[in-house]
């Protein structure tokens, strides 16, 4: 299908330059250390405990990350064909394995970086049946090890979550889930010092997790105002770089800072009345990963109709699953973050109760939810949490595409489809 309508989106915040520059540079300087310099390093899912790598100063390729910017240099439709034309069935997850597929295509000349080269260790937590497939043949392509972790099960059905994860933690998450998370996080420590001689400082360690407490504040502290404000004052095309960005090097003097301004930038919007569209007339709801080659979406029906995307989950995701009061156990708040962080975002109860939650603090009109075809994880709990965003009165409106792949995507389509059902149900 053609993608030739898909959009840049427009950016109105100073900080989103400022951020996008910064990872342009973190890229650059990450390909510098990883592939000139071949300084040890890991590649990792978003999922993983990244502080305990940031801590111990080891560079890391996130999968998602790594999959987001080959799909944004428009990539994704080559080396899946590769990955189908060497066996692999066509239906693969596509989030998690197109770094797989770009490894399997072995073409430098069209790679970024030229390909990844090979890792001291690749990290996934075993949260659905693919991901131990696809790690395991990515450490064997890349003659690399596979460190893999557990996700046992969340037996603690708490819908409202969200209220009690900072201070409650370890009853909300369960203690025996933590101890085995933490257990994990050890054997992996030991590993990391092992395979490349630096060590892990424990004080070091508790600092940075203190220093994300206060960038997730800010970020958290933008994400409820976002909600109140009438009009929404910057649309996810905006809020998804200023809060993702920061995330991926959460703790650093720069993410604290990049947090702060950006919370004082929105909070400046607000007091002066500005909004992301001219006219506001819809508040809209997007349920999923973000589409990465095609951001201008978001922002596709905000003038002609008013329509503007006011919530994903990576913003107001901060407060509730990043934020802990630590008590002096570092190790184990970092535990309770990492332990359930996928159901919280994909299954039901977690992922239907604070989505609710979230639609009634924002005032939202109606949801779009992405149905990735292939993505058994993004599928898992959209259909309930579409039944009960319904039954609290807000229309949902599901679409098969993936944050990922361009090929089934068609700009000009979905922003028709929006439109008519927003049409449809009397909203526009």
């Amino acid at each position: 299908m053609s993608q030739s309508a898909n959009q840049r989106s427009r950016k109105m915040l100073a900080c989103t330059a400022e951020a996008t520059a910064y990872q342009k540079a973190f890229g650059q300087d990450l390909r510098r250390r990883v592939v000139d310099d071949q300084e040890p390093y890991a590649i990792v899912q978003a999922d993983t405990p990244h502080e305990l790598f940031h801590a111990m100063g080891i560079p890391i390729v996130t999968n998602q990350w790594w999959s987001a910017y080959i799909s944004a240099k428009q990539l994704s439709g080559r080396y899946f064909d590769a990955m189908v034309d060497k066996g692999f069935p066509a239906n693969s997850c596509k989030y998690c394995s197109l770094g797989l597929a770009c490894t399997l295509a072995n073409e430098p000349e069209t790679a970024p970086w030229g390909g990844l080269p090979s890792p001291t260790v690749l990290v996934a937590r075993l949260t659905c049946d693919c991901i131990q497939h696809v790690f395991g043949l990515w450490a064997h392509e890349l003659g690399s090890e596979f460190f893999a972790m557990e996700a046992p099960a969340w037996e603690h059905k708490e819908e409202d979550w969200y209220a009690n994860a900072r201070a409650d933690w370890e009853r909300v998450y369960q203690p025996d889930r933590i101890a085995q998370m933490v257990r994990e996080m050890e054997d992996l420590i030991v590993l990391l010092e092992e395979r490349t001689g630096r060590k892990f400082d424990a004080a070091k360690f508790e600092t940075l997790m203190e220093r994300i407490n206060e960038q997730e504040g800010y970020i958290w502290e933008a994400a409820r105002a976002i909600g109140e404000a009438r009009p929404c004052p910057v649309s996810i095309a905006e809020q998804m770089p200023n809060t993702m960005i920061p995330q991926w090097h959460r703790g650093s003097d720069w993410a604290v800072a990049h947090a702060r301004k950006f919370r004082d930038e929105v909070l400046e919007r607000i007091a002066q009345g500005q909004g992301a569209a001219t006219q506001e007339r819809l508040r809209l709801m997007w349920i999923g990963a973000g589409v990465w080659h095609d951001p201008g979406f978001y922002q596709a029906l905000e003038e002609n109709l008013g329509a503007v995307f006011v919530w994903s989950m990576y913003m107001p995701f901060a407060g509730p699953a990043y934020i802990r009061d630590i008590k002096g156990r570092p190790m184990e708040a970092l535990a309770s973050r990492v332990a359930s962080m996928n159901e919280t975002l994909h299954l039901p109860p977690w992922m239907s109760g604070w989505i609710t939650s979230e639609a009634k603090r924002c005032g939202i009109d109606a949801a779009v939810i992405l149905l990735p075809p292939d993505n058994r994880l993004s599928q898992s709990g959209t259909k309930l949490t579409a039944l009960a965003l319904e039954e609290a009165g807000v229309p949902v409106l599901m679409i098969d595409a993936d944050m990922v792949d361009a090929k089934i995507w068609d700009h000009d389509r979905m922003v028709a489809m929006v439109e008519a059902f927003l049409r449809d149900k009397g909203l526009a």
